[in-house]
């Protein structure tokens, strides 16, 4: 083992005397620059929505949307931090609460969200066990306790809302005629472009006092937000053009997401690093997109309701099953509706109706899971044909992450 020491001893050299990072956290999804190339205008008008806080005034309720990484959350954090300062200079009480709801310990009950709301303005309240309205008695006490205008930052509120219904954004959106010395505003953050479209109109309205879209970037609007990144990121010399717009292309393909392009420049210097190379190269652009390939499809298995991972588990079983014998994987919805019932009395879960199933596979499909083909069978109506899609060296994973999330 003294020779393993050794070697040991020279990769951790290695990593203190080669790193080709000046600053890697510039390459974060949390840094916030000090410059947000391309959305000026979007920045602004967040910033004229927001400004009547400053004088005492409630500002509208405040609604944004747009795909992954096209600067939302980043442009609503940069005018909460300028808009903080200049309220700290003119003595006026402006509190911005921010809440991730895609967080997995956060938005899978309306207690969970409240409790994580509390936890922000300082309170606490057992992590289960109350009746949910001493829950919201509580936060409305904390909010209430002097005058004071907070914001809510409602990050990913698609997210929440889809594992716990719109009720609890409903009550939210009522809070201000139950405060007596307070005030409140939302900011409502989504990826899902719909989202409002499937909400209770009461909320649509009341959210969506203002709302505006982020447009994706395109290739060229990518490169220059690598560029302004890169140069703090990275020594000189560490990286060349070429690796920066192919980093671009491949981000503009996945809807222009500047999370993705950063990401890939991060990864790509990290494997750099590994094999203790000291720039680098197009092709480790290449690799690090395959890893965060597969990480991505970890993530959605691990992220989705419990209603979406029974499916998936039952297509998975279907598919295996069907190996095994050595024939054709692929069945229908029938087939699979009739295994997700079992897994439901199983895990004692209310099963759906096979409308709703059809709506699950189709949402599996649209993420790349599997494929779903519709096919008519004449009087019989439509049914979809089904396949697997996920990469044979990812199906153990998916596999221990749906038991285990399922409790099999």
């Amino acid at each position: 083992m003294a020779g393993m020491g050794v070697e040991l001893e020279e990769i951790f050299n290695s990593a203190i005397s080669n790193s080709i990072f000046k600053n890697k956290a510039v390459l974060q999804a949390r840094y916030t620059p000090d410059s947000i190339p391309h959305r000026e205008n979007q920045i602004k008008s967040i910033a004229s929505i927001l400004a009547p806080s400053l004088r005492g005034e409630r500002p509208s309720n405040l609604f944004i949307y747009g795909k992954t990484g096209t600067g939302k959350t980043l442009s609503v954090q940069y005018v909460r931090q300028e808009l903080s300062k200049k309220a700290e200079s003119l003595g006026v009480n402006v509190n911005f609460e921010y809440l991730n709801c895609k967080l997995k310990k956060v938005s899978d009950t309306e207690y969970r969200i409240l409790a994580a709301l509390i936890k922000g303005l300082g309170g606490e309240v057992p992590a289960t066990g109350l009746p949910t309205d001493q829950v919201w008695a509580k936060f409305i006490e904390l909010v209430d306790k002097k005058e004071q205008l907070i914001v809510f930052i409602l990050d990913e509120i698609d997210q929440a809302v889809k594992k716990i219904s719109d009720n609890f954004l409903y009550s939210m959106t009522r809070l201000n005629q139950e405060l007596s010395n307070a005030q409140i505003s939302l900011i409502g953050i989504s990826n899902d472009v719909t989202f409002l479209e499937n909400v209770d109109p009461r909320v649509r309205s009341s959210l969506g006092e203002e709302e505006f879209v982020f447009p994706p970037y395109n290739a060229l609007q990518l490169q220059d937000i690598l560029k302004e990144r890169c140069s703090e990121a990275f020594k000189e010399g560490a990286i060349s053009e070429g690796v920066i717009a192919k980093c671009a292309a491949y981000a503009a393909r996945e809807h222009g997401d500047a999370r993705r392009a950063l990401d890939l420049l991060r990864i790509a210097g990290e494997l750099c690093e590994r094999d203790n190379k000291d720039f680098i190269s197009e092709d480790y652009i290449d690799i690090a997109n395959e890893k965060i390939e597969r990480d991505k499809i970890l993530d959605i298995v691990e992220s989705e309701p419990k209603q979406f991972q029974l499916v998936l588990y039952a297509i998975m079983e279907l598919t295996k099953v069907l190996k095994k014998r050595g024939e054709k994987t692929t069945f229908f919805t029938g087939d699979v509706y009739n295994l997700y019932q079992e897994l439901c009395e199983k895990t004692k879960t209310d099963s759906l109706t096979q409308r709703r199933i059809s709506d699950i596979l189709a949402e599996i499909d649209m993420l790349g899971l599997i494929n779903a083909r519709v096919i008519s069978k004449g009087r019989h109506g439509r049914t979809r044909e089904i396949k697997l899609s996920i990469p044979n060296n990812l199906l153990d994973k998916v596999e221990f992450i749906l038991r285990e999330s399922l409790g099999l």
